[in-house]
């Protein structure tokens, strides 16, 4: 559905409409569909957040037990035809489940203590609803709840969500606040929980999880803008020995763990209710002094305000294409913009991974870093289109947390402070590392590569003891082993280039040799990466479609795996024999006849082009790895095929998690004709345009403009590419290239240009020579 369509009036007579802000369709907020995703394997949400906004206001449809939480890692899900309530914390595109805090529905009828079920919705408070009458864009959400006979209106500021309830004429305006619901949930994931009525129109609260990452605390301050008429707070817990006296409905404090409260406003006036909810990581008056970001209960001029912000974040890029692909590219924009997520009070007080409260001086502190997505293409689009402030903030954060962690490493998956430990690799050090080698300053740098240094250097984390030892990480004492033995040595070579530039030649000297450990996983004989055990033998017996969890390989086979050496390609091309080896075992992976259930057994190895597994990230360079071996031109077929296969402007148009922006950050890339293969390398590999036109309005006030002559669905292939009007021989662009400003120019056609790139000297930076 466009996000664009207008809500319809609904069934009922009394259903007020919803008015929409005059907005012109050619702003990059309105080409937005913030619907795309919210379907499928994509994992997105559609409520009201800003920029990287703290506070994700959306709603939630479904919040499942951890086994069964995997479709509903957003809170919502596009197929799902009842709303359970309102709650404003989400991840967007995440493969694992978390958050969903403070959730709120509005109502009128008689209370209903229990949320009810999918199948069947009026057996609780839950409502169903329909997207013929539903409404979102980027800083705004609105629907009506059909059972509930509700407008709802969402709307934002980075810390405060702001709620616009319009009941029915006459009917009294009641809202219930539940602080059991938690998306990832399970009956014993709220430690502890408070509610706390301060006077007639604030309530604060906090609450305790045991989720994916232990102990966290979240506190709010909830705002009303008519006084309440009578309220029931409740403990809906069934163990109660501990409690003792359980107190009135009507008393002013309660605590347990499984909090609810039936808040009653009696009939308004003009039918409505409007609500604030702040969020804190420190304190339920650090959440109250969070609200004095949003004065006032002008709903309409918040929900501009948000509309702006996206609009200023957004038209970093300035995009001439058809409809369809400048939805979807905006779109990618749009959710390449919410995480890292800021993780701070207005006083500057933020909760570190030690549980503990700390003070940001001169930045502002960020967390929900999924870092082992994100490296790849996020934060080097990030680093190019942000301001150079955001990008020092994201460094700084990373930095801190290091400071504060129990294990003195850096974030590997860490939300709201704390830790996860999911997924492998160091993989904070190439976002720093790529920021410095680009030139951000506002950092210590000296600091931050004691940080990286000490992650790569932790034994006890994900083998690195015997890494450090045996130049892999054996099999037979930890598993994924040849993952982390490839992805270690990325990192490494990523640490070696910042103490390169930094004049630091004993530990550049150190890193780089490290880089060249994915050798010892490569099996020059079969031709694919693989694990070894720590007598120095390769495991067998060895099928390189083979994939479980914990086993030789993360999320993958050896088929996806094998080709990740990003820094060193040209080591690659020399293990399988040369250029006409790699451009055959790429052409493998994607034309191999793959039986749809060699992957079946792992939700994460998802949209397939034979072995190419678009929607898990080990992939994402693979396309693009034709250039090194000087047939761009086979890059540029295979990026048709992935563009055409894996994206598309329907809520099913992620053919996988986003991964907090990963798989939005790679099309936003792709489709402006070059991607970051190598963090680190100060480079962009050429891939081919998906765009007419775009304008990279770029922080330091140039402007970068790319063409595309001719471009149309048959003329896929680059005939010729100037930069600044003279002709380009190279297959990628220096960053500097771009940040100076200038003109690139694609011109298209339908014939491959099999001459162009084919030059070594036109391939792009390996570690070895080619």
């Amino acid at each position: 559905m466009s996000a664009t369509k207008l809500l319809s009036a609904g069934a009922a007579a009394l259903v007020l409409a919803i008015p929409a802000i005059a907005t012109a369709q050619s702003t990059p907020a309105a080409a937005v569909d913030v619907f795309i995703g919210t379907g499928g394997d994509g994992h997105t949400f559609p409520g009201a957040t800003r920029p990287f906004g703290m506070v994700q206001l959306s709603p939630d449809t479904q919040v499942r037990p951890f086994r069964q939480s995997y479709p509903w890692a957003a809170g919502y899900r596009y197929d799902d035809d009842s709303i359970l309530g309102f709650s404003h914390t989400h991840f967007s595109g995440s493969g694992h489940s978390d958050l969903g805090d403070v959730l709120l529905m509005p109502y009128s009828a008689e209370t209903k203590w229990e949320p009810g079920y999918p199948e069947r919705p009026f057996s609780g408070y839950r409502s169903r609803f329909s997207h013929k009458e539903e409404r979102a864009e980027p800083g705004y959400y609105a629907v009506r709840l059909s059972d509930n006979d509700v407008n709802v209106e969402l709307t934002a500021s980075e810390r405060v969500g702001l709620h616009r309830y319009r009941y029915a004429k006459g009917a009294e305006a009641k809202v219930m606040l539940d602080l059991r619901a938690s998306i990832y949930d399970y009956a014993a994931k709220n430690l502890w929980s408070r509610l706390r009525v301060r006077d007639s129109t604030l309530i604060t609260g906090m609450r305790e999880t045991r989720g994916w990452a232990a102990g966290r605390q979240l506190y709010f301050a909830i705002q009303f803008s008519h006084p309440l008429t009578a309220r029931s707070l409740r403990n809906m817990e069934r163990d109660v020995e501990y409690k003792g006296f359980a107190g009135p409905a009507t008393q002013t404090v309660v605590e347990g763990k499984a909090l609810v409260g039936a808040l009653e406003f009696g009939v308004p006036a003009d039918g409505q209710l409007q609500v604030k909810v702040a969020i804190s990581g420190v304190s339920e008056d650090g959440a109250i002094a969070n609200l004095a970001e949003m004065p006032g209960w002008d709903f309409d001029a918040e929900r501009a305000k948000a509309s702006a912000a996206w609009n200023e974040a957004l038209g970093a890029v300035t995009i001439e294409a058809g409809p369809e692909m400048r939805k979807m590219a905006y779109t990618a924009l749009y959710h390449s913009m919410l995480a890292p997520s800021l993780f701070m009070d207005r006083d500057g007080r933020y909760r570190g991974p030690d549980n503990q409260v700390h003070q940001a001086n001169g930045f502002r502190y960020h967390s929900t870093f999924s870092l082992w997505d994100t490296y790849r293409a996020l934060h080097p689009l990030l680093t190019l289109i942000q301001p150079e402030q955001r990008n020092v903030d994201f460094v700084r954060s990373l930095v801190e947390s290091q400071k504060h962690s129990p294990y003195g490493i850096l974030p590997v998956w860490a939300f709201h402070g704390l830790e996860t430990w999911c997924m492998i690799g160091y993989h904070a050090v190439p976002v720093i590392a790529d920021a410095y080698m680009k030139g951000l300053k506002g950092f210590d740098a000296e600091e931050a590569l004691k940080a990286m240094t000490a992650s790569a250097e932790y034994g006890p984390y994900g083998g690195l003891q015997h890494y450090m030892k045996l130049g892999y990480v054996p099999i037979d004492l930890e598993p994924e082993a040849a993952s982390k033995t490839v992805e270690y040595a990325f990192d490494d070579w990523t640490i070696a280039r910042m103490a390169e530039k930094m004049g630091k030649k004993d530990i550049a000297a150190r890193y780089y040799q490290r880089a060249q450990n994915y050798r010892n996983s490569f099996d020059v004989k079969t031709g694919f990466l693989r694990a070894k055990k720590s007598d120095g033998s390769f495991r067998e017996p060895f099928n390189p479609v083979q994939s479980n969890f914990g086993s030789d390989y993360t999320e993958g086979s050896a088929w996806q795996y094998s080709w990740y050496m990003p820094h060193d390609n040209a080591g690659l091309i020399k293990m399988l024999g040369g250029d006409a080896g790699l451009q055959n075992k790429i052409d493998q992976v994607f034309d191999a006849k793959v039986d749809d259930n060699v992957y079946a057994h792992m939700e994460d190895i998802s949209g397939l082009i034979g072995h190419y597994a678009h929607g898990n990230e080990p992939s994402h360079h693979v396309a693009y790895l034709y250039n090194y071996a000087g047939a761009p031109w086979k890059t540029q077929q295979r990026l048709t095929q992935v563009v055409a296969s894996q994206y598309n402007a329907t809520p099913a148009g992620l053919s996988g998690n986003d991964d907090l922006g990963q798989m939005s950050a790679w099309l936003a890339f792709t489709a402006l004709g070059f991607y970051p293969v190598a963090p680190g390398s100060n480079e962009y590999v050429i891939g081919r345009p998906f765009l007419d036109k775009a304008v990279m309005n770029l922080p330091n006030g140039k402007r970068f403009t790319i063409r595309a002559v001719g471009l149309s669905k048959e003329n896929i292939y680059i005939s010729g590419v100037t930069l600044n009007g003279k002709p380009l021989a190279q297959t990628y662009l220096r960053h500097e290239q771009i940040t100076a400003g200038g003109e690139l120019v694609f011109t298209m056609s339908s014939q491959p240009n099999k001459d162009w790139g084919q030059a070594t000297n036109a391939r792009p930076y390996t570690q070895t020579a080619y």
